[in-house]
């Protein structure tokens, strides 16, 4: 049976924003859209600028050009808008019908920065590694119903609790000003972060209806006015507008993404790069199974279908695969999009793909997406630190609907024990394995505590008695 929020609606109404199905007027849809464009812009572009930027090309040893990287982070947001896409109208059974934004994934950080700087293996093998590790992903989705009964409630449960505290350290990095930035915790970032995270909150009580929902789109922009206001005063410089300037020189005014198979930096596969990130897509699968969960119980108040998941799980890796044709890096359900929809209960497919075509159309002009990226690091984290603590709220909301026995307390407590406090360690705890195993699990809380959680599932007697 259709729940409410669920039921097919055929009229234009703003009060649809609270339901997955029907028509919202533009006028209410883009500004909902358009905030969840700003609240993933940068964390999508992010992990291109990191990986490219030191990827060296295998077949003359050098660095791609500043022009290269610039049409890579177009790519970027072309493939997220087409990614989203997929999951919100879905395509047979490849996409879930959900809420649910796909950005450019952190998670395939050190595995991608171990397989690109690779003298031997490269930029090529790297894009060669993400297609075949999308399509890997793409049927092991599609093959959910076979293994589904192994991820039970407990897992999970730790599974969203670990995306979630995996993102406070992002949420206060960016408060901070940005991880590694020389400035890092001057009085500027605090003072915007702490504006921005007010007027959020202020915003969320003072606006009426539907517009108290856009309480996260209101802090950005006063934020972001508020920077701004810095910048020009002379007190601090925090938006650069140079980027555009640049992006309209390197790249031009309006660009079609280019597939990588038509430039001079052709993928090669490479099966040794591929096994190198193999077990980091089933990490992905993982983290999109607990935010696929997580927008079910927190957004529509019911368990996950076997249909979502395999077509949520099915785009996670054939969007990746598409993003590695165009030279990208793998794509993932964004948790701090999850989060949005979760706080503000904003679930209806049409509104959010307004941000979707909002993301192909910036990466058709490559200045938009340059004016989005100036947005400072300070105002998204005011933004998004309640978001990805929200996250954190829905898996505990999960855990409290497990049966609470000594079982489930060696789970949880060996999950986080093991997973959280390998990323705490203060050297490498993997030293004396493949550098891959370590590339996976030490900066990764998300997938130590799924493969402890999995494993003591599968394998702890169903009645275990702690003496």
């Amino acid at each position: 049976m259709e729940s409410n929020k669920e039921e097919k609606i055929k009229t234009v109404s703003e009060e649809n924003i609270y339901k997955l199905n029907g028509r919202v007027p533009l006028k209410k849809a883009i500004p909902f859209g358009l905030q969840h464009v700003l609240a993933m812009f940068v964390s999508n572009l992010a992990p291109v600028l990191i990986v490219c930027s030191a990827a060296v090309l295998r077949s003359n040893g050098a660095h791609l050009s500043s022009a290269e990287i610039t049409q890579l982070l177009q790519c970027a947001m072309f493939v997220a808008g087409i990614g989203t896409c997929l999951q919100l109208y879905p395509i047979g059974v490849i996409g879930s019908g959900l809420p649910i934004i796909m950005g450019v994934s952190f998670t395939f950080l050190g595995s991608l920065l171990v397989i690109a700087t690779n003298p031997d293996l490269g930029y090529e093998a790297m894009a060669g590694a993400v297609i075949l590790g999308g399509i890997f992903e793409g049927f092991v989705g599609l093959s959910a119903k076979y293994w589904r009964k192994y991820l039970t409630p407990v897992v999970s449960a730790c599974v969203v609790i670990a995306i979630g505290l995996s993102l406070l350290p992002v949420g206060m990095d960016s408060w901070g000003g940005g991880s590694g930035v020389k400035d890092f915790g001057s009085w500027y970032h605090l003072v915007v972060g702490a504006f921005t995270l007010i007027v959020c909150l202020v915003s969320r009580e003072v606006l009426k209806g539907v517009y108290k929902n856009l309480n996260v789109l209101v802090g950005l922009v006063f934020g972001y006015v508020l920077a701004i206001i810095f910048t020009v005063a002379g007190i601090a410089p925090m938006v650069d507008f140079s980027g555009i300037h640049k992006t309209i020189q390197e790249v031009g005014v309006f660009s079609i993404p280019k597939l990588v198979f038509l430039t001079s930096h052709k993928p090669v596969f490479n099966l040794g790069a591929f096994f190198t990130i193999a077990i980091v897509f089933l990490v992905s699968a993982a983290e999109t199974t607990g935010a696929t969960t997580a927008v079910c119980t927190g957004a529509l108040g019911r368990d996950l279908k076997m249909k979502e998941l395999r077509g949520s799980l099915a785009v996670d890796g054939f969007s990746s695969a598409i993003s590695g044709c165009f030279g990208c890096l793998p794509l993932t359900s964004f948790s701090q999009n999850i989060g949005l929809v979760t706080m503000t209960q904003v679930i209806n497919r049409f509104t959010i793909l307004m941000g979707a075509l909002i993301l192909i159309l910036a990466s058709l002009f490559p200045p938009l997406g340059a004016f989005f990226n100036s947005l400072p690091q300070a105002v998204l984290g005011g933004c998004t630190v309640m978001m990805f603590g929200s996250i954190m709220y829905e898996g505990i909301k999960m855990l409290k609907e497990c049966k609470f026995d000594d079982r489930t307390m060696i789970i949880v407590s060996l999950s986080f024990s093991i997973g959280v406090g390998l990323t705490q360690t203060s050297g490498n705890f993997f030293a004396a394995f493949p550098s891959a195993v370590g590339d996976v699990f030490n900066g990764n809380a998300v997938a130590g505590v799924f493969v402890v959680s999995l494993l003591l599932s599968l394998f702890l007697p169903k009645k275990t008695k702690v003496e």
